[in-house]
């Protein structure tokens, strides 16, 4: 296996995108689909408005043990509606909660976060449905093991904004020197900044997201006056919200799952500036395959968790990064950080 630096160096896990095709749309939804099994999972919600679907059933005192995909979204809360096309996919192969005694007789639990982009596109009905949610597993499924994650303007991260630049999805992972591998996808949706306005440095950069280069400051002051122009122009988007996956191959309880989806948080805090605020449904997923068994001791968790929120911070800014161009029409004008930038923007690419 030659590594993607994508969570899909996870065993097992595909990733896949779909787009709402219609006139006026701008968003989609992103599908991370288990292994057969399903894997352990847990979710912890930081942001002040979320949009979830069967949250609750990742508790920890809660019944379900193990989940087989779980969907990122646009369309805000309409867009959750992707998760049923995800649901009857996996039903058709099976794939749930058995719940009698017939093979198809099963409940899959799709556990489901959406970002804030209506209207984004120009039309304010155009929402993520079922259909799109079942295309996104579809190419997820049709992806292969180990398969290159499209990031950029794809899937939920087709109509997303950080700070007013163009967000999207980024993806990154590590292997540890256990041996156990994690990755990490982030959909980038924020109120906050991802860049600093001092410099226009991305703020992951500061925590090893990337080499710490100072743009040319006439280059900075440019991109300040571009983007100041295109505040002007656009409403400030009302909602927000950052999404990510934290994944590994380790074999977890739910309880330690838990533990690795809160402490990645931090590593949306250290790639946006300020988070978790009111207008932020900031959610973090984290699963576990389980092929790898951790190391002995207490203490073994922590490279997990360390590396967990280090990679949302990379994913973060390759989220912004990954847009080549930025986002202009009816429903705002939202330039790219390599639009602003330029050739500059490729020290942080290395």
């Amino acid at each position: 296996m030659t590594p993607q630096d994508s969570i899909t160096d996870v065993t097992g896990l595909r990733v896949g995108h779909a787009r709402l095709d219609r006139p006026g749309a701008l968003t989609g939804t992103t599908v991370v689909l288990a292994p057969e099994g399903g894997v352990v999972a847990a979710v912890d919600v930081r942001g002040g408005g979320p949009g979830t679907r069967e949250t609750d059933a990742l508790d920890p005192r809660n019944v379900v043990q193990r989940i087989d995909a779980v969907v990122l979204t646009g369309g805000s809360a309409y867009g959750l509606d992707s998760a049923s096309g995800v649901m009857a996919w996996l039903e058709e192969r099976h794939r749930g909660v058995r719940v009698g005694p017939d093979p198809s007789h099963v409940v899959p639990v799709v556990p489901a976060a959406c970002v804030f982009d209506l209207g984004r596109g120009g039309d304010f009905t155009a929402r993520p449905d079922a259909a799109t949610g079942r295309a996104a597993v579809e190419a997820a499924a049709a992806s292969g093991d180990h398969a290159r994650v499209e990031t950029g303007a794809v899937g939920a991260g087709t109509g997303t904004v950080a700070g007013g630049l163009r967000g999207g999805v980024g993806t990154a992972s590590t292997v540890l020197e256990s041996g156990i591998t994690v990755g990490a996808l982030v959909v980038l949706n924020a109120a906050g900044a991802a860049v600093d306005p001092a410099n226009g440095v991305p703020y992951g950069a500061y925590y090893g997201a990337g080499p710490l280069a100072f743009p040319d400051a006439s280059v900075h002051e440019a991109a300040l006056r571009r983007l100041a122009e295109a505040r002007k122009a656009s409403a400030p988007p009302p909602l927000n919200t950052t999404l990510a996956v934290v994944a590994t191959d380790a074999v977890l309880t739910r309880a330690q799952a838990l533990k690795v989806a809160g402490t990645a948080h931090d590593g949306i805090a250290r790639g946006v500036r300020p988070v978790h605020l009111m207008n932020d449904g900031d959610t973090v997923f984290a699963l576990a395959t389980g092929a790898r068994d951790l190391p002995e001791g207490p203490l073994a968790l922590n490279g997990i968790l360390t590396a967990g929120a280090d990679l949302v911070t990379r994913a973060v800014v390759r989220a912004l990064l990954a847009a080549p161009g930025g986002l202009r029409g009816p429903g705002g004008d939202f330039p790219s950080y390599r639009e602003l930038y330029g050739p500059e923007a490729e020290a942080y690419s290395r």
